[in-house]
């Protein structure tokens, strides 16, 4: 097992009061998910796109993996080792990913997408190892692992999303050598960012409310008002 497999296999073991690996309440989130469609979720603003790579280098438009599903879209890197931060995200995407097995409607309607923010580190090799402890034999949703070439294809992603991050003065911290705030977006089927979840509000139970009510809207309303990509 690699840095990396190591880093995710820790996260996804954490135990339960650490990551929302059921859905029922926790120190941390104390409330009960509002009912899906009980509620109506602004748009944000149109989500950016930009030039990635996927696990197998191929070259995607982000702006393809953010439209047409409810997408939640989590930024990440590998070497991150905080327990609340990036694997508790991908902790977050993976219970999503598992209770999709179980809900047809959940399974054929969402995405997950974890987009690393190291490309020098990160490479789609990298990824590919990341993207591996996802990897199930019943269908599930999609879950895309991308990266990009560069920073130069990176930054005016970052920018776009407001997802600050800049390198720590230890680069032997045993977090990680990056800093950065916890952002994961939740994205309509016409790329619309409809919420963004950080450290605090990044409940399994409140973001599948969320993804429930963008699909039942979805259904009354049709496909009107895509945006062009």
């Amino acid at each position: 097992m690699n840095f990396t497999q190591a880093i995710l296999l820790a996260a996804l073991l954490l135990p339960a009061a650490a990551r929302p690996s059921d859905l029922t309440r926790t120190a941390d989130h104390d409330y009960d998910p509002p009912t899906p469609g009980s509620y109506t979720l602004p748009a944000i603003k149109t989500a950016a796109g930009g030039h990635v790579l996927d696990a197998e280098g191929k070259s995607w438009r982000l702006a393809d993996l953010t439209r047409g599903r409810v997408t939640v879209l989590s930024f990440i890197y590998t070497r991150c080792a905080s327990a609340k931060a990036c694997p508790y995200a991908t902790g977050v995407l993976r219970d999503l990913h598992e209770l999709s097995m179980d809900d047809p409607a959940l399974r054929s309607n969402l995405r997950l997408v974890s987009m690393s923010f190291d490309p020098v580190h990160d490479t789609p090799s990298q990824m590919a190892a990341y993207a591996a402890l996802a990897q199930t034999s019943k269908p599930a949703a999609e879950w895309h692992f991308l990266t990009t070439a560069s920073r130069e294809k990176l930054n005016p992603i970052l920018d776009a999303y407001g997802q600050a991050v800049d390198r720590k003065q230890n680069p032997s911290d045993p977090t990680g050598p990056l800093n950065h705030t916890l952002r994961v977006f939740l994205i309509d089927r016409q790329g619309r960012i409809r919420n963004i979840y950080n450290s605090s509000t990044l409940d399994v139970r409140f973001v599948l409310s969320d993804i429930r009510t963008l699909v039942l809207q979805s259904e009354t309303q049709g496909t009107a008002g895509v945006v062009n990509r």
